[in-house]
């Protein structure tokens, strides 16, 4: 229903954001001011009974779409038998085998155990606790542009400073940032072996100018930067920072929160690489939409922390962990995978023939169906175009299709459409999208 009022029409979304605005601190932020009734699949219903294409997929959260009927089911049926009862104090049986689905589908060929807690911060934060406590060091190390959450310690891993960092500090101590691939926006002429190259050889000189070796207990970076604007290095550097952990005894941690469970092109972005990482956080896809996050790594770090040294209350809830063997059930049998890299290709064979039509596009570039455009003023300066991205997702939103930014200028349009999205559904949104770049082109 719509209420008419001065001749201006107020919808339930309004008066939902106004009492928003009343009861909730501004530091939640919100997206949109479309306030959810229902979701399905790729489609989300709101509170006026318009409906969306998701092309955001809860910043990667619904890989298996929205209220997957099989994740329902599993999450119904865990309900109805026990909600929680603290896995310290009465353990169960799902959190097992949770750890052992995801010791043998995570790269390495090593022993590894699992942990599960709620968020993707908690699983960063236990991730380097685990390294600490397994080295005997302190520093940690991270990237330029990353993004690892909004605690303390995952806030000093984070490197962009406004909104997430902005007024907080001070952070937490021997945390220490390198430069991470950025081709686009590399020193003209540059190929990708010598970006590579500076930075790995730069690592090097950073251990004898900055920070010893045997000083740092981790390594942490993510195999495609996602608030950082969908960055993706080369394998080769991926290799290289693997083969320095190697050489100076450094345990190395790829964050795969926003890349894991498919939605690259394969169940973890780390197999793009042929790289196998010490330790691995993940969340967001991991119980499509349930709190779970977890860590995965070789058996003799994992074991490192005493008993009671990890874990929480509500860490590796039952009716989470159900959802999580339900989530890896759904992408094995509908085979989202090579969904991923159907709907990666058709977005970015679309994108790669609009960037000729529209000089706005600076950039392309992405992993399966974890793509991006950078958008810039000029195409000689690589000026960021951050107030067009805004613009661009504001027309979406009006017309039916939900867009999110990303990147250090916030000048990044990012998707991460549900893996169950339709052919038709994703043309339909593919449309609404150039409509509205085109308008803003203009």
């Amino acid at each position: 229903m719509l209420k008419e009022k001065n001749n201006i029409v107020t919808t339930k979304s309004d008066i939902l954001n106004e009492r928003r605005k009343n009861a909730v601190p501004a530091g939640p932020y919100n997206i949109t001011n479309l306030y959810v009734q229902s979701a399905k699949g790729a489609i989300i219903t709101d509170i006026d009974g318009n409906e969306l294409i998701d092309f955001a997929g809860g910043i990667g959260m619904q890989n298996v779409g929205h209220c997957h009927p099989k994740v329902v089911k599993a999450i119904q049926e865990q309900v109805e038998s026990s909600i929680h009862s603290c896995f310290h104090v009465a353990p169960y049986e799902s959190y097992i085998e949770l750890a052992e689905r995801l010791n043998e589908l995570t790269p390495g060929d090593f022993k590894k155990k699992t942990m599960f807690a709620n968020s993707g911060a908690e699983a960063v934060e236990n991730a380097v606790k685990i390294a600490r406590k397994a080295t005997g060091r302190s520093a940690i190390v991270s990237f330029e542009r990353a993004y690892h959450g909004r605690t303390l310690m995952t806030m000093s891993l984070t490197s962009k400073v406004k909104p997430y960092k902005h007024g907080f500090g001070p952070f937490a101590p021997d945390v220490y940032k390198l430069p991470y691939p950025y081709y686009y926006r590399a020193e003209d002429g540059m190929t990708k072996e010598e970006v590579d190259g500076q930075i790995l050889a730069y690592f090097e000189r950073f251990m004898l100018e900055e920070v010893a070796s045997d000083n740092i207990a981790a390594i942490i970076l993510e195999p495609l930067q996602g608030e950082g604007g969908f960055i993706v290095p080369s394998a080769a550097f991926m290799q290289g920072v693997r083969n320095l952990c190697d050489k100076y005894g450094i345990v190395m941690i790829a964050d795969e929160i926003q890349t894991g469970f498919a939605r690259t092109g394969n169940l973890f972005a780390m197999d793009h690489f042929g790289v196998a990482p010490d330790l691995m956080t993940f969340s967001k896809s991991i119980a499509a939409g349930m709190p779970l996050s977890a860590v995965t790594g070789r058996a003799e770090l994992m074991d490192a922390p005493g008993p009671g040294q990890l874990g929480g209350t509500f860490s590796g809830s039952p009716v989470a962990c159900a959802a999580g063997l339900a989530v890896l059930d759904v992408i094995e049998e509908e085979n989202l995978v090579k969904r991923a890299r159907e709907i990666g290709d058709r977005m970015m064979e679309v994108f790669n023939s609009w960037k000729d039509k529209y000089e706005l596009i600076g950039d392309v570039r992405g992993l399966g169906a974890m793509t991006a455009m950078e958008l810039v003023k000029d195409r000689n300066t690589k000026e960021p175009a951050a107030e067009e991205v805004k613009a661009i997702m504001q027309e979406t939103h009006n017309k039916g299709l939900i867009t999110i930014s990303a990147g250090i200028y916030s000048s990044v349009l990012r998707f991460l459409p549900p893996l169950v999205i339709t052919d038709e559904q994703l043309e339909e949104g593919l449309a609404i999208l150039e409509a509205a770049i085109a308008k803003v082109s203009k």
